[in-house]
C-alpha cells in the first residue's frame, strides 16, 4: 500500500485514460493519491476525480507561476472550493524563481495571504520551490507555519536545507528525482529524513523516476520511488511503502 501525495491525474495527458492509469498504479500497489490542482480547470478536475474515486484526495491552491493573476475573486473561488470534504492540503503553493511568471513580491505577497488561509481553513500547506529555497525559507520561518505544518513538494535541496525545514515543522517528500544518478544531495537528504516526517511522489506527468526517466510519469510509479529510498535507507520496501502511507494519512487527517 503506497500513498502518491503529489501528483497531476488532472492533467490533459491523463485525459482519455484516468482509469487505466488508476488501474495500472493499484498493479503497482499505489492505492491512495492526492491530486494536485493549481488554477481553475485543475481544481475543477482534482475535485472531480476525489468525488469519483475513493482512492483519491484533492490539494488545492493557486501556483506561483499563477500569482499575477490571484485576485479576491480567484480568493473567494478557494474559500469556497475548501470546504469540500475531500479537500486535505492547501497547495501547492510557494515561489518559483525559475519561470519567473511574476515578480518576486508579487509571488512572496501571495504565497503569504494563502499560508493565511490555510491557516484559517486548518489545512496543511503543500510548498512549490524552485530556485527559491532561500526565499521560501524564510517567508515559512517568518510565517510560524509549525501550526499547520505541510510538505516540502519534490524536495531538491541537499540534507542540511532539508533539516532546516523540518525544523520549522514541514513533511519532506520525494519524487522520481531521487532516483536519478546525479541527484546525490537529494539522496542524502532522503537518507536523513525522520521515518515519521517522509512522504513520496510521483508530480505525474513530470519527473519520471528512473527506468522511465524522459517518459511520461504516472502515480503507479510512486513505487520506484519508495524502491530507492528504502535502498538508500537499508531498509525493506515494505516498511518504506507502509510508514510513508501512514504519515500521508495522518498529515491529510484521513480516518482521524
Amino acid at each position: 500500500m503506497i500513498f502518491d501525495s503529489h501528483t497531476h491525474l488532472n492533467a490533459e495527458q491523463f485525459n482519455e485514460e484516468i482509469p487505466e492509469t488508476i488501474a495500472r498504479a493499484k498493479e503497482l500497489g499505489v492505492t491512495e493519491m492526492a491530486v494536485v490542482g493549481f488554477d481553475y480547470p485543475t481544481i475543477e478536475k482534482s475535485l472531480e476525480l476525489s468525488r469519483t474515486y475513493e482512492s483519491i484526495y484533492s490539494i488545492i491552491g493557486w501556483h506561483p507561476t499563477e500569482a499575477g493573476s490571484y485576485d479576491q475573486e480567484v480568493e473567494n473561488y478557494l474559500q469556497k472550493k475548501l470546504t469540500e470534504p475531500k479537500v486535505v492540503t492547501y497547495g501547492e503553493i510557494g515561489l518559483d524563481y525559475h519561470w519567473m511568471e511574476d515578480p518576486k513580491d508579487v509571488q512572496e505577497k501571495v504565497f503569504r495571504r494563502q499560508i493565511a488561509i490555510a491557516r484559517e481553513h486548518g489545512l496543511p500547506i503543500s510548498i512549490h520551490m524552485r530556485d527559491a529555497i532561500e526565499d521560501t525559507y524564510r517567508i515559512l520561518k517568518d510565517e510560524e507555519v509549525r501550526d499547520i505544518g505541510g510538505i516540502m513538494h519534490s524536495f531538491s535541496g541537499d540534507a542540511e536545507w532539508a533539516k532546516k525545514f523540518l525544523d520549522l515543522g514541514m513533511h519532506i517528500s520525494f519524487s522520481g528525482v531521487v532516483t536519478f544518478k546525479k541527484a546525490l544531495d537529494v539522496q542524502e537528504a532522503a537518507q536523513i529524513v525522520p521515518l515519521d516526517r517522509l512522504l513520496v511522489e510521483t508530480d505525474a506527468p513530470y519527473l519520471a523516476p528512473m527506468p522511465y526517466r524522459g517518459k511520461r510519469n504516472e502515480p503507479g510509479y510512486t513505487r520506484y520511488v519508495v524502491e530507492k529510498i528504502a535502498e538508500l535507507r537499508e531498509l525493506s520496501f515494505e516498511e518504506v511503502a507502509k510508514q510513508t502511507t501512514v504519515n500521508a494519512r495522518r498529515l491529510f487527517r484521513i480516518d482521524q
